[in-house]
């Protein structure tokens, strides 16, 4: 019934089902979803808490902006995590609390942890309760290590971070909703890369919560805050108003978009 209305079941529907005896049953109906991601195949989130490695592996702001994209392109409410900060010194811990700020003054709770700092784990519990959230970032940055700390029974499978490739194994092979701290977490197999191919143009500035909000005063309607004079945003960056990192992040994926292969 479903493959013929081109349907397929996510982890995190709403369904209505029908029970023939007690062990028995079917789907009736997919309720309709608020959201829904691709990769991993989930509905109905209300956040996502995004994973970002202090080490091993390295840091990387421009791949935890390809992740609040992804989310915000879904209208899902992003929490940043930086992991693993037991494995950096001081210097780089200053890098990161600059990296902290510049998220905080967006908007997005962020948090250091570590998995051998549990007073580091305990902050994030708050967060879960009530929600049905989703857990996701690059493999090996820790995810399910994270939640077999504020979960001992859980024992979801973790792996090492490869040495030659430096980044971590696939452990997590499907997607399922867990119980953690009175809320439901998807734990959700890693991945290393993000393609924006359903992604238009004049749709990221609305992905950066910073451009949305100065791209109002933009000169121009539709302004792509790259070329066109009188740009608010430009000014924004220039003034520091707006994190330069974050500015060329976006000028970097808004150039991987136009030059993306038309679709047909």
């Amino acid at each position: 019934m479903f493959r013929k209305r081109k349907i397929t079941p996510l982890v995190g529907d709403f369904v209505k089902f029908k029970i023939d005896s007690q062990n028995k049953g079917y789907i009736k109906e997919i309720e309709l979803r608020k959201n829904e991601l691709s990769r991993p195949p989930v509905a109905n989130i209300d956040q996502a808490i995004i994973v970002s490695s202090a080490a091993e592996p390295s840091f990387s702001q421009l791949l935890l902006d390809r992740f609040l994209i992804a989310v915000e392109a879904n209208r899902i409410e992003p929490i940043i995590l930086i992991s693993k900060i037991d494995l950096i010194d001081e210097t780089e811990l200053n890098k990161l609390l600059n990296v902290k700020k510049t998220y905080e003054k967006i908007g997005y709770p962020t948090l250091f942890v570590s998995i051998k700092q549990p007073d580091t784990i305990e902050k994030v519990r708050p967060f879960l309760r009530h929600k049905i959230s989703v857990i996701a970032g690059q493999s090996g940055v820790g995810k399910s290590s994270i939640l077999n700390s504020l979960d001992k029974s859980l024992q979801i499978a973790t792996g090492e971070i490869s040495k030659s490739l430096g980044r971590g194994r696939h452990t997590t092979r499907h997607v399922e909703l867990l119980h953690v701290s009175d809320g439901l977490v998807a734990d959700t197999p890693g991945f290393s890369s993000l393609e924006f191919t359903e992604l238009e143009v004049e749709e990221l500035g609305h992905c950066f919560p910073e451009i949305r909000k100065v791209s109002k005063n933009c000169r121009f309607r539709g302004c792509l805050h790259d070329q066109e004079p009188h740009c608010a945003v430009k000014e924004a960056v220039e003034n520091n108003e707006i994190c330069n990192r974050r500015y060329e992040h976006y000028i970097k994926i808004l150039e991987e978009i136009k030059s993306r292969k038309p679709r047909y």
